[in-house]
C-alpha cells in the first residue's frame, strides 16, 4: 500500500462526497464549481511529480477517498 500524503486523502474524500451529493441533487452550480476546484487539488497535487502517477495509484487513492470502499 502506498503512503499518500494526507491532504491528498483528505481532497479526494472530499472529491467523492461532493461527487455523489452532485450526483443526488444535479443542476447545484455550487457544487459543481466545488467538484472542479477539488478535482484540479488531487490531479495537480505535488505528490505526483514524483513519478507516481500510475493507474494504480489512481485506483489506490480512489479507493482511498471512498473510504476504503470498493466501487458500487
Amino acid at each position: 500500500m502506498r503512503s499518500f500524503p494526507d491532504d491528498l486523502v483528505q481532497a479526494q474524500q472530499e472529491w467523492s462526497a461532493t461527487y455523489h451529493r452532485l450526483a443526488d441533487g444535479p443542476g447545484r452550480t455550487e457544487l459543481r464549481r466545488r467538484l472542479y476546484r477539488l478535482s484540479t487539488e488531487v490531479l495537480f497535487h505535488p505528490y505526483w511529480r514524483q513519478g507516481g502517477r500510475t493507474p494504480e495509484a489512481w485506483a489506490e487513492l480512489r479507493k482511498l477517498g471512498r473510504g476504503g470502499r470498493s466501487w458500487r
